[in-house]
């Protein structure tokens, strides 16, 4: 299973932390980088001081985060897109005292992720499930790598309620859908069935208009 679409492109790549990821929280209620990160915090504090993968890391704005942040022994940024792990290069190159020995780049299918079963304390995935051409066979290779009592944190978004039905809304989402090969969420409970079937337990979620941060903990 590839990770293919618009976020192969390197004019996305250059784009996503320079207004892309911004017109998140404009259209769907993402709350930002740093609200973000402070709740993936609270998903993540039986685990923290362990190894962390940033899956679909993008440019690695979250990997980034992470790696500075000292919460963890190890941060991997994965993605399949070499432009994205390109532009997280040049990211952590223009930063001064970054953290290198902390952070490892790699180029991974996300339902083929080179790590051992029951190795890895956390996974996150920020923006990325919705983008994933089979979220169910990536998720399941999540579990099967994390450790028992392991973390997946993720965000995406749900179009349900009220937005369900605006026109506008469903035009752009839809038309983002077609061009990056993405899909669309349309509940809480499917979120939820999608971790379920991956043997993920405690699942949680926070919303946010359209955008939700859901966790679920690999069972013991």
């Amino acid at each position: 299973m590839l990770e293919l679409g618009l976020h192969w492109t390197r004019l996305v790549s250059f784009l996503y932390e320079r207004g892309w990821r911004q017109s998140f929280s404009v259209l769907l209620g993402f709350p930002g980088p740093e609200k973000e990160f402070e709740l993936i915090k609270n998903f993540i504090t039986p685990v923290l001081g362990g190894s962390i993968i940033d899956a679909s890391c993008g440019s690695g704005m979250f990997s980034r985060i992470f790696a500075k942040s000292g919460l963890f022994s190890s941060v991997v940024a994965l993605d399949y897109s070499e432009n994205m792990l390109r532009q997280c290069y040049e990211f952590i190159k223009q930063e001064e005292n970054f953290p290198n020995e902390r952070l490892v780049l790699i180029r991974a299918d996300i339902a083929r992720l080179p790590f051992a079963s029951s190795s890895v304390d956390a996974v996150h995935a920020g923006a990325a499930l919705h983008c994933w051409p089979s979220p169910s066979a990536a998720v399941a290779e999540i579990s099967r790598i994390l450790r028992p009592g392991g973390v997946f944190v993720a965000s995406t978004f749900i179009m349900d309620g009220p937005y369900s039905f605006v026109p506008f809304l469903r035009i752009q989402i839809e038309g983002i859908q077609q061009i990056s090969g993405s899909r669309i969420f349309l509940s809480e409970r499917e979120l939820e069935e999608l971790c379920t079937a991956c043997g993920l337990v405690d699942f949680k979620c926070l919303r946010n208009r359209q955008f939700v941060m859901l966790s679920a903990t690999k069972c013991s």
